[in-house]
């Protein structure tokens, strides 16, 4: 028997254009089949194409078609609305673009009563994402989490009567989404970032902003405090919400962060603040959060700790794909060597220089390396390593007892690496061999 996933009848007849064949994609084809609607799919890659051999979808590049009749055309968030064709191709047939979390929002109303959790921001989304989804678990709520964390919502079982839909979004799911009235929505912070797809930061920020757009009075609305424009957005929501809808967190008033080991730095402070912000909303008792921030595993290559040796800490960070994720990392422990570089985002590493005292040495890797090791120099030693292991070799042969190993690399992956999970699964393996071969 195939596993259970979310279905509606709301589906049954319409006719479906899903454009991209990935995680999200394949979810969106198999709900939509499922809840009796017709639909053509499409992928530039053929294996993506093969993935939908013998099922009901016909294989057509929405762009070789006639749209007009179709109710909706489900684009995966990769697709770049303000470059690619589709938007014109399906704007000319009158058919909305929509990703799949708004299918999940017009499926809501034939699943069992529930509440929806929804989360964005520029960094600490999947931290977040995930702490909330474990305080649901520890406290006994039916609970699943999906979206931009990597697992489509429509793909997981629908939940029973009192079920938490624990959602991380991206700007680019919410540009694609319209109906999602969320129980709550969460704003961590804001920093640029995917300015290619925007009219410049303003419009990034304002695409955030729209998931608190969609929400009803009553509805709560949670912000983080630690920059100008997410208090700056929290102020405008809070000017047309009732009274009590809408709360910034102080993290300097929740106590006990030393007695949650996966959840250590000033930015997860924050992160665990607007998460048991989240949990009192859903009415879960102080005692019930504590225990499951103790007891919180974080996330793989966000602030990972992947071993210890002569008194040496090794964390992989590998998720911090840009400068301003990779500052909170470095303020986290005092006394770091810092692994970065890769394919640059930017031309500079501003947001982290507040923490570059915690830095006893950095070593450059990847494409960004050179230029990363001249803004470096002049503040603290470097060296200019290029490859990922001779960084990690030697970065072991400098390190003290008490001294943290990092790789935060503040770049993306894909100079060297497919993805920012093969990079942290690589330091993994070098520093687990290294180890190794040290207590040989």
């Amino acid at each position: 028997m195939p596993e259970p996933i979310i279905t509606s009848p709301s589906f049954a007849g319409k006719r479906y254009a899903v454009l991209g064949l990935a995680r999200s994609g394949l979810a969106s084809v198999a709900t939509l089949l499922a809840s009796g609607a017709e639909v053509t799919a499409w992928d530039g890659r053929e294996d993506a194409r093969d993935a939908l051999a013998g099922e009901r979808a016909t294989i057509a590049d929405p762009l070789a078609i006639d749209l007009t009749g179709f109710d909706g055309v489900v684009v995966s968030p990769g697709v770049p609305l303000n470059r690619h064709p589709i938007a014109a191709h399906a704007g000319a047939a009158g058919v909305p673009i929509i990703g799949d979390i708004e299918l999940f929002a017009q499926a809501r109303a034939s699943l069992p009563p529930h509440k929806v959790v929804a989360i964005t921001g520029t960094n600490g989304k999947s931290t977040t994402t995930t702490l909330v989804h474990h305080i649901c678990r520890e406290a006994g709520l039916p609970t699943e989490m999906g979206g931009n964390i990597g697992l489509p919502i429509l793909g997981q079982p629908p939940l029973p009567e009192g079920g938490v839909y624990v959602l991380e979004l991206s700007s680019y799911q919410i540009d694609l989404t319209y109906g999602l009235d969320a129980d709550i929505a969460a704003f961590i912070n804001l920093s640029p970032d995917h300015l290619d797809r925007y009219d410049g930061y303003e419009g990034y920020a304002a695409s955030k902003a729209r998931l608190f757009a969609m929400q009803r009075d009553g509805q709560f609305a949670v912000f983080g405090c630690s920059d100008d424009d997410t208090r700056r957005i929290a102020a405008e929501v809070a000017a047309r919400r009732p009274a009590g809808d809408v709360a910034v967190v102080d993290p300097a008033a929740l106590t006990g962060q030393a007695e949650w080991p996966s959840l250590q730095g000033p930015h997860n402070l924050q992160n665990a603040a607007i998460a048991v912000a989240i949990a009192e909303r859903l009415g879960i008792a102080e005692s019930v959060w504590r225990a499951a921030l103790a007891s919180f595993v974080g996330l793989p290559h966000r602030m990972e700790r992947v071993g210890e040796a002569k008194g040496v800490l090794f964390i992989n960070d590998s998720k911090a794909t840009n400068p301003a994720s990779t500052a909170p990392a470095l303020g986290a422990w005092p006394r770091v060597h810092w692994i970065l570089g890769g394919l640059p985002k930017g031309d500079d590493l501003d947001a982290c220089a507040p923490y570059f005292s915690h830095v006893v040495q950095a070593y450059t890797i990847g494409e960004a390396g050179p230029r990363f090791a001249e803004i470096l120099e002049p503040l603290m030693p470097v060296q200019r390593s290029e490859m990922l292991g001779d960084a990690v070799r030697q970065a072991m042969d400098a390190a003290q007892p008490g001294d943290v190993i990092m790789l935060s690399p503040a770049c993306a992956s894909f100079d060297q690496f497919r993805d920012f999970e093969a990079r942290g699964d690589s330091f993994r393996q070098i520093v687990t061999a290294l180890i190794a071969e040290g207590a040989a």
